[in-house]
């Protein structure tokens, strides 16, 4: 980000790292989320305050589509309240009182790498405070040992969809997984207004699948195309 000025850079070797992987709260006295990924590994951390003229969610998005592009997995993504305390964020997860602000204005990402760099996680956390200053935080940690299958959330895969309209799975490449057909089902019933195109060498089969998994029928249409792996769309 041009004329972002580093405030404050951090390196750890051979730490246990916990990422959430839901809202999180504090519930007598403990951290709580719905889930997390919990690894030990080496972590660099960097905090950018943006110019004024320059927005936190400008940032955040840019960062977002940036790693997107080199096929990093989204793990979890929260926006706003659905974050829970932005105290919690900055104080408990990344220990940087610097990035405490407005819950209604935060965001956080967890992102996987494309392989090789599988075993590299990238967190992103952008917040407003309320003296109108915007930071980004970027964290990446690099794991010992192999993180295992990781998967996202479908609020997640939900919140992708309804913010850039597509949602591609190049991974999804055979037939339908009983896993990720879960996954999907729960996210497109999340929202029952949604309609979406399924495109992909194994579409039909698919959008079969998901109506079996309590998806109607009329909210999903078979596209063609060359889409590698899974390709759904958000019908406008």
């Amino acid at each position: 980000m041009p004329d972002a000025q580093i405030v404050d850079y951090r390196q750890t070797t051979d730490l246990e790292r916990i990422y959430p992987l839901g809202s999180i709260r504090k519930i007598s006295g403990q951290l709580r989320f719905d889930g997390q990924v919990d690894a030990r590994g080496n972590t660099t951390s960097v905090t950018y305050e943006l110019p004024p003229e320059h927005s936190a969610t400008q940032a955040f998005t840019a960062a977002r589509e940036a790693l997107q592009k080199q096929d990093a997995q989204l793990l979890f993504w929260c926006q706003a309240r659905d974050c829970g305390e932005s105290s919690l964020w900055a104080n408990e997860v990344f220990g940087n009182a610097k990035l405490y602000g407005a819950d209604n204005g935060q965001a956080y990402l967890l992102l996987r790498l494309a392989p090789p760099a599988d075993n590299t996680l990238i967190a992103l956390y952008g917040i407003t405070r309320g003296n109108r200053k915007a930071y980004l935080h970027v964290e990446q940690f690099e794991a010992n040992a192999s993180l295992g299958n990781l998967l996202p959330t479908s609020a997640t895969l939900l919140r992708q969809l309804k913010d850039t309209g597509v949602l591609d799975l190049p991974r999804l490449v055979g037939e339908p997984d009983d896993t990720w057909l879960r996954l999907l089902s729960r996210a497109l019933n999340l929202d029952t207004g949604l309609r979406v195109t399924v495109a992909g060498p194994q579409a039909e089969a698919w959008r079969q699948a998901l109506i079996d998994q309590g998806v109607r029928a009329a909210r999903m249409e078979a596209a063609r195309g060359d889409a590698a792996g899974l390709h759904l769309e958000l019908l406008r």
